[in-house]
């Protein structure tokens, strides 16, 4: 790969080009974000947990907030690198080269950090697990029936089901609607997007040491849009596989900006939540700053600002603004350490686990107090708990009804599909018929999940209005 083939104005669903004309307002990548943020997918994002149960007295996370937060960060990460390259290839490449990555490149990350949660359903992780739980769990007629209708790849991708997949899929599916392409956004930005880019049958493989097949970032049905990307922007195939590519060098820096943001995120919604104090998470991120010569980044000049605030959430945010900064400084310093690699394909671990042993050692601190006081806090676990029983629940109701739609409540109950989703009567179809139900509960808030839950299985009796 090379950086100069690594982006294009190229849009899904619009005819083969390879540059367009220019918009005195908005770039192509810039419309690319404001798509996105208008999108009705997005906004459902404000009533998805992130980590911590919603809504609740204490305002914390939800996902839009998160997203928001790690399309900041995504800019700044697009910025420090894009000066960067441009800057190195400065003799050697056009105007436009240096035009895309001084000034284009931080909205392909922003946009690609702002849509990075946007295929996830709701109730968290636990709502990705509770989906690929109930196509595991299938037994009896049901499970014959859609194992002897899908192919291997088609079932794969319910039984491995990955919300990074489903992200590529609402972003580039038109679903019921004539127009193709979907948002129509630039193949750069779908390119930053996809952090596992394989497909289903060939992720959850860890065996490979490929970084690729951690998990999965595209479905069957989104296969052919991948396989356009990837040709369009010369990411290789790996060798030895089907539908394994190299990552896109953009994705590391979007990859990034979401794992700065969460693992100080999460600990300051903690401190709000009094499930942690001021105390520890100071100790969990000014050794960071220990060994820093700056001024302004000494684990001193910290110090002495922290004692002039009164208000320990001000404390908090304080420390999360210099350390967001410190690892935005620290990540673009690696991201160009490892250009070769990248442009090689050949970089098999995200950037975090590039930092030197002192600061890594440092972040699995962070990892682990993490997975024993806040992911495996109570509330946190309830809320995992109930995301399993609503999304099985709503999996086993409507799944049944597309099986066997002559039962006198499979008609009432495929009524409740929204007609964005299509279902259609042909049983040489029940692969997308499948799709349109998981499309559908995927795309439900937490709120509207458990309402519909209630109702359908008669827990509450809806009101006629």
């Amino acid at each position: 790969m090379n950086w100069s083939s690594l982006y294009t104005t190229q849009r899904t669903g619009d005819a083969k080009r390879k540059d367009t004309g220019g918009d005195l307002v908005r770039n192509s990548f810039l419309r690319d974000y404001d798509r996105i943020i208008f999108s009705s997918a997005f906004r459902r994002l404000q009533n998805k947990t992130q980590v911590f149960p919603l809504p609740g007295a204490i305002f914390v996370h939800n996902r839009l907030t998160h997203s928001l937060e790690v399309a900041s960060v995504g800019r700044s990460l697009g910025k420090a690198v894009g000066e960067r390259i441009a800057a190195k290839y400065y003799s050697t490449e056009s105007e436009g080269f240096r035009e895309f990555y001084r000034h284009e490149l931080p909205y392909v990350i922003a946009s690609a950090c702002l849509a990075h949660d946007i295929g996830n359903p709701p109730f968290g992780h636990s709502g990705e697990d509770a989906i690929r739980a109930f196509f595991n769990g299938l037994d009896g007629d049901m499970r014959s029936r859609i194992h002897d209708s899908l192919s291997d790849q088609q079932l794969k991708d319910f039984e491995n089901f990955e919300g990074n997949s489903n992200a590529l899929r609402v972003l580039t599916n038109s679903f019921n609607e004539p127009e193709p392409g979907g948002y129509k956004l630039t193949y750069t930005t779908l390119a930053s997007l996809v952090k596992y880019p394989c497909s289903s049958s060939e992720g959850f493989n860890k065996k490979t040491g490929l970084i690729a097949t951690k998990k999965s970032g595209f479905f069957d049905s989104e296969k052919e849009t991948y396989r356009s990307v990837a040709n369009m922007l010369e990411i290789p195939l790996k060798e030895g596989y089907q539908d394994v590519y190299s990552r896109h060098p953009f994705v590391y820096l979007t990859e990034a900006a979401d794992d700065i943001c969460y693992r100080v995120i999460d600990l300051e919604d903690a401190h709000r939540l009094h499930i942690i104090s001021i105390e520890t998470f100071k100790e969990m991120f000014l050794p960071f700053f220990e060994n820093e010569t700056e001024t302004y980044n000494t684990r001193a000049y910290i110090e002495k600002k922290l004692a002039n605030i009164n208000d320990d959430n001000q404390k908090v945010q304080y420390i999360r603004a210099r350390w967001i900064g410190l690892m935005i400084d620290k990540m673009s310093d690696l991201f160009m350490a490892h250009e070769d690699e990248m442009l090689k394909g050949i970089l098999e671990k995200d950037l975090l686990k590039c930092l030197p042993d002192t600061d890594h050692k440092l972040i699995d601190r962070i990892n682990e107090f993490s997975v024993k006081y806040i992911y495996n806090y109570k509330a946190v676990v309830e809320i995992e708990i109930a995301g399993y029983n609503v999304i099985g629940g709503l999996l086993k109701e409507f799944v049944h009804a597309v099986l066997y739609p002559d039962l006198p409540k499979s008609g009432k109950l495929i009524k409740l599909v929204s007609p964005q989703f299509p279902i259609y009567k042909d049983e040489k179809d029940l692969y997308k018929n499948i799709q349109s139900l998981v499309d559908f509960i995927s795309g439900m808030t937490d709120l509207y999940a458990i309402d519909i839950y209630r109702k359908i299985t008669g827990i509450t009796i809806p009101e006629i209005r």
